[in-house]
């Protein structure tokens, strides 16, 4: 007898482990996004070209060096006459010539041209930075709200699954009353088309589940196993206060933040472009060496090499460049100011879209818990319902009724609940808090 349970378990435990799910939590979604997301690579890339461009080398305090190297080799035929009256000739004399030199410039002052745009440089990476927590933030929320919608449709497929079995129990129940008299065939007809109905359900929930389980694959990367499950245990951060998160809403918004960092851009754009009205001073030097060979009988000097060192300084004042300069200073200013009314802007409507969040995340709080209570009321109302059509105190119909009452009670509740965990979360992000709370 024991071997037989043994032999049994031992064929069994490979259906368990090809059956078994992967279980993916919230932490471990996050952690997959961060690292596999396309959007965020991306956003981490162009966070890295930004740092490379704030860098020394890229700063214009450097100054450049160049080489130069040259050689040239002459044949021709001369004729020539001495003091003396004596007539000389060369045929092919050859002359070669070689030289070699390192260049330097340096800008010892361009009107400050030079710090300024190294500043901006500085600002632009920041704001890089600010865009890429943009795009992670985004990408969270769009995240788990995929993840929340397979929690929501993982559950619906429970619940379906055993409205199911209540279908069938209770046609079979219609079977056994139908054949002893109980009944009419109606009753079985209707408790056939209720089951039915119930199974195109299940299945469009099924189909439902498949693809949104897809689609949060893509937004991991394509990362996730065929057979995985969520973790659909969700906690509230019932502490949050409104007042504290509008502060830093107001403090630590990402949008606003780009905003700040914009308008310090242009302040130095401004700064970059009046400097252009000031002169340039800069730095020359110069090592050389040149060495020349003839061989013609002509010459005075066969061989002629020479070398040394030269150094100036220079100075480059655009006098008047048809107003071109000004015309760019006034169209920064304006431009600044611009950004400046957007930046005012931007306050009101973000507060007003805190304002939204925070509402809509209190309603839908509000209504999951309204939905908690109607399920104890609908089951309360199915279990008396169902002892008494077992009884054959009321009809079929009544009892199709109290299931559907308890089904829809349970699948608005499932909805209720995630919706307000994805409105939390919406909240949080305007405020600047989603990277920073345990999910």
């Amino acid at each position: 007898m024991h071997s037989k349970i043994y032999i049994i378990l031992f064929c069994f435990i490979p259906y368990i482990h090809a059956n078994a799910q992967e279980l993916l939590t919230t932490e471990k979604a996050m952690a997959l996004a961060l690292e596999h997301n396309y959007g965020i690579k991306i956003a981490k890339n162009t966070i890295e070209v930004a740092q490379n461009n704030k860098g020394l080398l890229n700063s214009g305090y450097l100054p450049s060096l160049t080489g130069n190297a040259g050689a040239s080799i002459d044949r021709q035929d001369a004729e020539g006459q001495l003091a003396n009256g004596d007539v000389r000739t060369a045929e092919g004399a050859e002359t070669r010539r070689y030289n070699a030199s390192i260049n330097l410039n340096y800008t010892l002052f361009d009107g400050l041209g030079r710090l300024y745009n190294y500043k901006r440089l500085k600002e632009q990476y920041q704001l890089s930075e600010l865009e890429a927590r943009q795009t992670i933030e985004n990408t969270l929320l769009q995240l788990f709200t995929i993840y929340y919608s397979v929690a929501q449709l993982s559950d619906n497929k429970a619940i379906l699954e055993q409205a199911i079995a209540i279908s069938k129990e209770r046609l079979t129940r219609s079977k056994y009353q139908f054949d002893y008299g109980q009944n009419t065939k109606l009753d079985v007809l209707n408790a056939e088309v209720d089951i039915n109905n119930d199974s195109i359900t299940l299945i469009n929930n099924k189909q439902q589940l498949k693809l949104t389980k897809r689609d949060l694959n893509v937004v991991l990367g394509n990362t996730l196993p065929s057979n995985y499950d969520i973790d659909k245990d969700i906690e509230f951060l019932i502490q949050l206060n409104k007042d504290e998160l509008l502060e830093k809403t107001k403090a630590n918004n990402v949008i606003l933040r780009q905003a700040e960092k914009s308008i310090g851009i242009s302040k130095f754009n401004i700064k970059t472009n009046k400097a252009q009205l000031l002169p340039t001073i800069g730095l020359v030097g110069s090592y050389g060496w040149n060495e020349s060979t003839n061989n013609s009988p002509l010459a005075f000097v066969i061989q002629n090499t020479n070398s040394g060192i030269s150094g100036g300084l220079n100075l480059t004042w655009n006098l008047f460049d048809g107003g071109a300069t000004i015309t760019r200073v006034k169209n920064a200013q304006i431009t600044l100011e611009n950004q400046k009314l957007q930046q005012e802007q931007l306050k009101i409507d973000i507060e007003r879209n805190f304002n939204n969040a925070w509402d809509d995340y209190q309603n839908k709080l509000t209504i999951y818990r309204v939905q908690e209570n109607n399920i104890v009321t609908s089951q309360n109302n199915f279990d008396r319902t169902e002892e008494k059509f077992k009884l054959g105190q009321t009809t079929s119909i009544e009892f199709r009724q109290a299931q559907l009452n308890l089904l829809n009670a349970e699948l608005s509740k499932n909805q209720a609940k995630y919706q307000a965990k994805v409105a939390e979360l919406e909240v949080l992000r305007l405020s600047g808090e989603l990277l920073n709370i345990d999910i």
